[in-house]
């Protein structure tokens, strides 16, 4: 590689890394969470500090990853890593509170393929996943920033959808939801623009919620309320 090609690929982590999706709010933790990062982070935590990702020697097995972003409190991906155990679950999530969440929830079913980062997810896409090593993205309810002027912090944009496509394996699955459909017609716009990826819908741009997806409570009281849920999943072509 060329220093001139090295120079443009760390320009281009700096610009991925200035993105800030999210805003910190460490609430406190409950006795319980807190009982469970000391007892459980050995085990189940990765740490950004420590670069690349060797995911076979994590996990002590060869299995197809699943990569979750800003997984909130944890339950659901507790839940697919419980229901589907050949596959290796990965979690990122910045909030301390919601990873002790999820991994006393982890603990009380006894899940053991899921392993979280407690940090940015565009730093530890960065710096610890490896290419072409993933064979799913999951981005379930990111926060939409409403306003115009905040659009500019939502996370599917040109810079993450490429760091997302480099990190998946050819035939491998971004799978986007998002109670917000002004939000939803953003994500199609910018991943029908991005090269590498066809959308998988059959019909229009969207795609049924797959049975791999829990139903939230939220979602199920949205439901009823007649609020609308969109699910995009494009796969990678090249």
């Amino acid at each position: 590689m060329s220093e001139e090609q090295k120079a443009s690929e760390s320009n281009e982590d700096l610009r991925l890394r200035k993105i800030r999706s999210f805003v910190k709010r460490e609430g406190r933790m409950t006795k319980g969470q807190a009982r469970a990062m000391e007892q459980y982070w050995p085990t189940m935590g990765l740490n950004h500090v420590d670069g690349k990702l060797d995911i076979d020697a994590a996990f002590g097995r060869s299995a197809p990853v699943v990569l979750e972003i800003g997984f909130g409190m944890g339950k659901s991906l507790v839940e697919m890593a419980k229901a589907e155990p050949e596959k290796n679950f990965i979690g990122i999530e910045v909030h301390g509170p919601g990873v002790g969440a999820c991994l006393l929830y982890a603990e009380e079913l006894e899940v053991t393929n899921l392993k979280v980062y407690e940090h940015d997810a565009v730093e530890v896409l960065a710096d610890c996943i490896a290419d072409e090593s993933l064979d799913r993205v999951q981005l379930y309810f990111p926060d939409p920033w409403h306003k115009k002027r905040h659009h500019k912090r939502r996370i599917v944009k040109e810079e993450f959808i490429a760091a997302i496509r480099s990190k998946l394996k050819v035939g491998g699955w971004f799978h986007m939801a998002t109670d917000w459909e002004p939000y939803s017609e953003h994500m199609v716009e910018e991943m029908n623009e991005a090269p590498g990826f066809a959308n998988t819908a059959t019909d229009g741009n969207f795609v049924p919620r797959p049975d791999f997806r829990p139903l939230t409570k939220f979602e199920a009281r949205g439901q009823r309320l007649g609020h609308g849920v969109w699910d995009l999943i494009y796969k990678k072509v090249n």
